[in-house]
């Protein structure tokens, strides 16, 4: 089509829309901007850290000189008593931090320990290596983003962190520089700050082969890893967050059987490359930018066996896969009851789709710019819009699926315009432009062969 044409395909397009948009454009602008806006590179608490607050992994953290609380007992006290190696189980109680652990050592809370910061600074530095902190709940860290208060900081290697509760602290587990640690079975929630100003839940910087393992996140800012290369997430809950894990230049990690609800975003994968997002569970991750799994730049990742249910977006690419002669491959997913299923933000190849099942989006398939997604290879997915027949019973339609964008594109071409995706005047537009079409429809993908019958699930 000629650039003039073109030109006029679009304003015939908007053409049905133009008293709706020349009153309402204003009213939908703002109701966006009121909404979490999207989380951007370089927020307070994100980026590379001060060298007085983090330093390298050679520079021992300084020691505490006196509790933060004078009228509980100092929990440093016990912890110097202690040889190294040893067991140390204290009666219960409540102690005071802050605490620094600084030979390897096992802290047993079982009789019911609680280390409380005071409401300042980080409560719990396990400085040694080596280490195991188990069944102990640290509180009341302080809320300085500047001095990344935490309830506990892990630093050197081979450290254990299962069954501690952490409440009440701005930062929850900070991994800094440290690998090959095991973080099983905790339960994490921040302080209650609006979703901007919380920590991060989980926080890896330089940190590689850790082990992240059913524990249970709510309420709290991020899970992040940076500069943080295979790490496993397994079978942890995240529940009211704004982004349950994002990786920035985190290469080869792996998030397997984790289960997000009511996050703003699920899995972010910005500048990264490699690894696998599998049998996850995500679930209203809502609102003007909600997104279940969302790729930046990213190269080499597998997104397979996923439950994407009742989210803003359900997988978003922008710029990806990056790098040249790479892959993203979305493979087995059910993908269901989202606003957008798939959206493309640019025009780019190197996408493998098969095998997905396609269920009840308002619309499976989008891409910004009057642009498809044509490039990439669509196989063997369910469409439950697909209009046609399986003559022969072998589960595969006689013909290929085909989806266009209609009078969809208006809102594609138009972000304003979203406040009236699925009105009745846009779903008027788009049936009289199916039925006698008046401007060529944009091609956004073709099946080559559809799966006939909806695939079976097990159940989440």
């Amino acid at each position: 089509m000629k650039p003039a044409a073109k030109r006029s395909v679009v304003l015939l397009r908007s053409a049905g829309l133009a008293f709706l948009l020349m009153a309402g454009v204003a009213v939908a602008s703002s109701i966006f901007d009121d909404d979490e806006p999207a989380p951007a590179r370089g927020e307070q608490g994100m980026g590379l850290p001060s060298s007085a607050n983090w330093g390298s992994s050679d520079q021992s953290t300084p020691r505490p000189v006196a509790p933060h609380r004078s009228d509980l007992q100092w929990f440093q006290e016990l912890v110097d008593a202690a040889p190294a190696g040893s067991v140390l189980k204290p009666p219960a109680g409540t102690y005071a931090g802050p605490v620094v652990v600084d030979k390897p050592l096992i802290i047993d809370g079982a009789n019911g320990v609680v280390i409380d910061g005071g409401g300042k600074g980080t409560v719990l530095v396990m400085e040694g290596g080596n280490s195991t902190l188990r069944d102990i709940r640290l509180t009341a860290s302080g809320g300085s983003h500047d001095t990344d208060d935490a309830c506990l900081n892990l630093r050197k290697h081979g450290n254990t962190v299962e069954r501690v509760k952490i409440d009440d602290c701005l930062f929850g587990i900070d991994l800094k520089q440290s690998n090959d640690n095991l973080v099983r079975a905790n339960r994490i929630s921040s302080k209650a700050n609006d979703l901007g100003t919380r920590g991060d839940a989980l926080r890896l910087w330089y940190s590689n082969n850790n082990r992240i393992e059913a524990n249970e996140i709510v309420d709290s800012r991020d899970m992040v890893a940076w500069y943080s290369h295979d790490n496993h997430y397994l079978n942890n809950v995240g529940r009211r967050s704004r982004y349950s894990i994002h990786f920035m230049f985190a290469a080869r990690n792996i998030v397997e059987g984790n289960r997000f609800y009511d996050n703003a975003v699920g899995v972010y994968v910005m500048y990264s490359g490699g690894g696998a997002i599998r049998n996850n569970v995500f679930s209203h991750a809502t609102g003007a930018t909600g997104m279940a799994i969302g790729f930046k730049e990213a190269s080499d990742v597998v997104v397979e066996g996923n439950e994407i249910v009742y989210c803003g977006t359900g997988i978003t690419s922008d710029i990806s896969p990056f790098e040249p002669g790479s892959t993203l491959i979305i493979r087995n997913n059910r993908i269901a009851f989202n606003i957008i299923g798939i959206r493309f933000v640019s025009d780019r190849e190197g996408h493998v789709i098969e095998g997905n099942s396609f269920e009840g989006n308002m619309s499976h398939v989008a891409v910004d710019g009057n642009a498809g997604a044509t490039r990439n290879r669509w196989h063997g997915n369910y469409w439950d819009d697909y209009q046609g027949f399986d003559r022969n019973g072998d589960n595969v339609g006689d013909r290929p699926h085909q989806h266009y964008a209609y009078a969809d594109q208006i809102w594609m071409d138009f972000p304003a315009a979203r406040f009236f995706r699925n009105s009745p005047v846009m779903e008027s537009l788009d049936f009289l432009e199916r039925l006698a079409p008046f401007s060529t429809p944009t091609h956004i993908l073709t099946d080559d062969q559809p799966i006939f019958h909806k695939p079976a699930r097990a159940e989440s």
